[in-house]
């Protein structure tokens, strides 16, 4: 049976180019799901991720415990997991919903005056997913890591 893992984090800002962060995390992400069925949505404002993980438990909650130890994010908090009947984002390996008004009117509607996602409870946490599901996908091109070889970069 498919969970839903739903977790939030802060972007680690020692790492100065959000684009490329953004870029190598929904590369590697979409790879990885691509392989192991699962499927999700990421959004990002505000120097915090909400990333939502839908798939096989024992495959989501091995790449939760990744993520957890990935640099690119800290004081990562998990949200919920529970099974679920089907998926909402099969359609994407990696849906990404940047900067959004729907979102920010949700949690204007919160009290908090900025994405702060930590702050999603069982109460609101579905709603908020169903604000993700209807939210347009924002195309970032991804780009696959290759070596020097396949750049046609000859070696000496």
């Amino acid at each position: 049976m498919n969970v839903r893992l739903c977790y939030a984090s802060q972007r680690n800002e020692k790492n100065e180019d959000l684009l490329q962060d953004l870029r190598d995390i929904l590369t590697e992400a979409r790879d990885f799901n691509d392989l192991n069925q699962i499927c999700g949505v990421l959004y990002y404002a505000d120097n915090a991720f909400f990333q939502c993980l839908e798939g096989e438990r024992e495959v989501v909650e091995r790449l939760f415990e990744k993520i957890t130890n990935d640099e690119r994010h800290h004081n990562v908090k998990w949200l919920c997991t529970y099974s679920i009947e089907q998926n909402s984002f099969q359609r994407w390996s990696m849906k990404y919903v940047q900067r959004n008004t729907n979102i920010e009117s949700f949690f204007l509607k919160m009290g908090e005056s900025t994405f702060n996602p930590i702050r999603l409870d069982e109460q609101n946490l579905k709603a908020f997913i169903n604000e993700l599901v209807i939210a347009e996908q924002t195309k970032i091109n991804t780009v696959k890591k290759v070596g020097m070889v396949n750049r046609g970069v000859k070696p000496f």
